[in-house]
């Protein structure tokens, strides 16, 4: 190649054209250092006929690739992911591929040291020191100082011996290689269902061909054993496994079981790496020594070298979904990487999602069903308490059913856990005497009271005040009241009940990295925990053998702000938070508190005819055209100017096209009208599934210009209508 066609890490750029240098040798895939200006960029070299460019530009005008990186090239696989996301979340290619490149200390080779061995070599004048020294360090290898160390010698000794050439310097890597996890270090004892799942995915893995396959197992009926072996199968075929956690905070208990299970813990990448974690693992990975990757969902663009098998646990996880910068969904991305590397992927969820299961239907997917719980454990009973005719005291939470239930599990010795959704202290905070609600000045959001951090709290931009004494407003003193229960109000209302259980609380705000994840489970299976009062971060992952009781404290909560999914998250949280009660030996009961209990959800939970609410639910999604049977897509306008923000909605609403099977709502003001100091509108697409709705919306906008402070986004498939 004499000209390369680069795709640079500038989202604001196309690919740009440069001239290959004499003596240099590049491929599509090559990952480059490239002029810009007076900068340098990194970027890939790219297929001319894949990233079309808006000039062609002579050869005499071209500038020369200043270098090419010592490290495998994308391959193609990763390159077509990287255009697939970008056309289909309407994303800069470049801010897509960043996500690839994640690691810009990987590029620049492993960090090196010089260290010593024998040659084989005797030096011509030979003395009892250096007789000892050769005898002593025999195979070792390592510094100077260590090898003296090691031959009780003195340093000036091994220097004398490297001047004879009977001690050589050789340069080493620091970064060590990852031990190979075993797949037959430690088989499970599966049963019949289990091993006829199990043998189905090692097969699919062996057929080194594209099969999606939801693994839809009720909680604790022991998914993550079944598929390991499909990881034991990619092992022995010496081909890489992406696992993707929809949490940080499971990263650390799904690495103790997988240790167990494989001798070895796999490779970790989620935001809590150091730098020169983040750069071995990324080189690993890139090289295909790293066998086995377990992540968040930026780990879906890693340069995986030999890509053998993707699974995607708790695939109905909401997380999944990007919600800045490139907004996609992991779950998706992930049977679109699958397809283009030729490999299974398994989707596992003891709740799958509407769209999931409509694949499945559609016969585009697979499905393996494990319906009852491994071993002994049977699935816990659950009861409704009507909130309405079993009221807690006046300035409670807990229902008096609940509160009994919970003496007698703590005078059984078993752990309870409490699960409400909402973290802090109290949701808002209102003066009692004037009425002044606490609200953040950078968004439309009230408060959160922190009361552990005596803060209050804003959860969309971060701003955080110390609770004044007195009212801003009316300049009141101990007016403050809060309002409505956070996991810090319901702990305070246990300590009062049970003053001698042993209380922790579950959040993203105690619970933010593996290692305190790890602290939490060991002192649950350690019995160092009576109860837990956690968020939606307790649903999931754990399991807890003497965990015999879960209440959760209002299940009418996640009905409220007029999601579409309202009804399937509801019903998939209450589900995943009951699956922890019973996983063991123990009789396992939950309680959910509710104003409704003829609501569907309700119903379903505790009649556990989970079918009939997912097909009323699926049936309403039809007739509404609402995904999977019909497409959104959200447009999110906003500027520090409100003007400039609602002129640009208004303007993009009235530019609207007029296509058959496709309307536009909107503008409006977005439901969070302020996020971060921006004002924001909202306009919501929808349109019949069998249309190309990016082509469209990406012509419209194509067309028109608002100012440069103003930001425009869309939101394909979107989760989140804030």
């Amino acid at each position: 190649m004499t000209r390369a066609r680069v795709l640079l890490l500038n989202p604001a750029l196309g690919p740009l054209d440069y001239r290959v240098p004499h003596g240099m040798t590049v491929e599509p895939g090559s990952i480059v250092l490239a002029p810009l200006g007076p900068r340098q960029m990194i970027g890939v070299v790219w297929e001319e006929d894949a990233m079309p460019s808006d000039a062609e530009v002579g050869d005499n005008r071209l500038r020369n690739l200043l270098q090419v990186y010592e490290i495998p090239p994308i391959g193609a696989p990763l390159r077509r992911l990287v255009e697939w996301t970008a056309n289909y979340y309407l994303a800069p290619p470049a801010a897509v591929l960043r996500m690839a490149l994640s690691s810009a200390a990987a590029l620049e080779g492993a960090p090196t040291v010089v260290e010593y061995r024998l040659t084989g070599r005797a030096p011509d004048k030979m003395t009892v020191q250096r007789a000892q020294a050769l005898e002593r360090i025999g195979e070792r290898q390592g510094l100077i100082r260590e090898l003296a160390t090691i031959a009780d010698v003195s340093d000036g000794v091994i220097r004398g011996l490297v001047k004879l050439g009977a001690i050589e310097a050789v340069e080493v890597s620091l970064e060590t290689p990852f031990l190979a996890p075993d797949p037959d270090f430690a088989p499970p004892d599966l049963s019949e269902e289990q091993a006829a799942a199990s043998d189905w995915l090692v097969d699919a893995v062996k057929s080194r061909d594209f099969a999606p396959v939801l693994l839809d197992g009720v909680t604790g009926s022991g998914k993550t054993e079944v598929y390991f072996e499909a990881i034991a199968q990619a092992l022995r075929m010496d081909r890489q496994t992406l696992v993707l956690l929809p949490e940080i905070a499971l990263t650390e208990p799904f690495l103790r079981r997988f240790e167990a299970r494989f001798g070895h813990a796999p490779v970790a990448w989620h935001s809590d790496l150091r730098q020169s974690q983040r750069r071995r693992a990324w080189r690993a990975i890139s090289k295909g020594e790293a066998l086995v990757t377990v992540g968040a969902r930026s780990a879906l663009f890693l340069p995986y070298r030999n890509l053998g098998l993707i699974i995607v646990d708790e695939a109905h996880e909401a997380s999944f979904k990007q919600e800045e910068g490139v907004q996609y969904h992991a779950r998706d991305v992930a049977v679109m990487r699958g397809r283009f590397e030729g490999c299974p992927v398994i989707l596992a969820s003891a709740t799958p999602a509407i769209e999931t299961r409509q694949q499945v239907a559609l016969g585009r997917y697979a499905e393996l069903k494990l319906p009852e719980r491994h071993g002994t454990a049977e699935m816990p009973e659950i009861t409704a308490i009507d909130l309405t005719q079993d009221p807690p005291e006046r300035g409670r939470w807990l229902a008096p059913t609940l509160v009994r239930a919970m003496q007698e599990t703590l005078e059984r010795e078993e752990q309870s856990l409490l699960f409400l959704n909402r973290r802090g202290f109290a949701p808002l905070t209102l003066c009692r005497h004037c009425g002044h609600r606490f609200q953040c000045p950078n968004c439309t959001a009230w408060m959160v009271e922190h009361r552990l951090l005596q803060r209050l709290q804003c959860h969309h931009c971060g701003h955080n005040m110390p609770p004044p004494r007195a009212c801003p407003e009316c300049h009141e003193e101990d007016a403050l009241v809060a309002c409505g229960p956070g996991v810090e109000r319901i702990a305070d209302e246990v300590a009062l009940l049970f003053p001698e259980a042993r209380r922790a609380i579950v959040t993203s705000d105690t619970l933010w990295s593996p290692a305190k994840a790890a602290e939490f489970v060991g002192k649950m299976e350690a019995g160092e925990i009576d109860i837990v009062i956690g968020t939606q971060l307790v649903t999931k992952g754990y399991h807890f053998p003497n965990l015999t009781l879960v209440g959760v404290v209002d299940a009418d909560l996640g009905l409220q702000g007029g999601d579409l999914r309202a009804a399937e998250r509801s019903f998939q949280q209450i589900a995943q938070v009951a699956g922890r009660a019973g996983r063991g030996e123990k009789p396992g009961h939950v309680y959910v508190q509710t104003h409704e209990p003829s609501a569907p959800v309700i119903r379903a939970l505790v009649s556990g005819d989970a079918e009939s609410f997912y097909a009323a639910e699926t049936e309403s999604r039809r007739e509404a055209g609402a995904p999977p049977f019909g497409r959104f897509a959200g447009i999110i306008v906003s500027s520090e100017s409100m003007k400039d923000a609602q002129d640009t909605a208004q303007q993009i609403g009235k530019s609207a096209p007029l296509v058959e099977g496709m309307h536009v709502y909107g503008p409006a003001p977005a439901p969070l009208a302020m996020l971060r100091g921006r004002h924001r509108q909202r306009l919501l697409v929808h349109a019949r599934r069998a249309l190309d709705v990016q082509d469209v919306i990406r012509d419209w906008l194509g067309a028109l210009e608002w100012p440069r402070s103003v930001r425009v986004s869309v939101d394909v498939d979107p989760y989140s209508f804030v």
